[in-house]
């Protein structure tokens, strides 16, 4: 028995440190020379100022939780404890409500009619699913370019820019679908809005 358990407490000890210590210092560090940035998280600065994350999506909101008609709004969140606006980081979460929860559909009506009386549609509108639908981690940085484009209206209003600047700045922040097959084309609505603050300031 002993001959059999010396050689398997070595192996344990062994592969703790290669796989445990080895393997994840020498990736971490392989990253850190390749690509910094998204190895620290694809953190997006302003003047020196963390601002987000473009992995990260965040709520375009006031104090009470309302819309800011000057920016482009994220998609819906279930990232949050409470009714607030959601894009809680630490809550990475879905609703886990089916698509025929009675619960869901109201939730999905109410959503319909906030995003059309915010943007200014009429009823026969389709609005795109991923603004009346929470995503899977409840954190989802990017929208649909569809989306973007019902958004930009509204946009150019309030900082008095030409619609068609705005929907020039959704086509340039516009990233194309991963590895050319895997999903759609999105806009990242971080990176779009500040954008929008170099173009035209909010308030200005």
């Amino acid at each position: 028995m002993r001959r059999q358990l010396l050689p398997a407490v070595v192996m344990i000890l062994l592969m703790t440190l290669l796989t445990g210590l080895v393997y994840t210092f020498a990736l971490t560090g392989f990253a850190q020379v390749v690509a910094p940035n998204r190895a620290n998280g694809s953190r997006v600065e302003v003047d020196g100022v963390e601002v987000g994350s473009e992995l990260i999506g965040q709520a375009w909101v006031d104090d009470d939780g309302e819309p800011l008609p000057e920016y482009f709004q994220s998609r819906p969140s279930a990232a949050t404890t409470n009714r607030d606006a959601g894009y809680d980081p630490s809550l990475s979460l879905g609703s886990n409500l089916g698509p025929t929860n009675p619960e869901l559909l109201k939730l999905v009506a109410r959503r319909v009619q906030r995003y059309r009386e915010l943007n200014g549609l009429d009823n026969n509108v389709a609005v795109p699913v991923d603004a009346v639908t929470a995503s899977a981690s409840g954190l989802d940085p990017d929208i649909s370019i569809a989306n973007a484009r019902l958004q930009a209206p509204r946009i150019a209003e309030e900082r008095g820019l030409r619609l068609a600047k705005v929907r020039r700045l959704i086509d340039e922040h516009t990233r194309a679908r991963t590895f050319s097959i895997l999903g759609e084309k999105r806009v990242n609505v971080l990176l779009l809005n500040l954008a929008l603050d170099e173009v035209a300031p909010a308030g200005s």
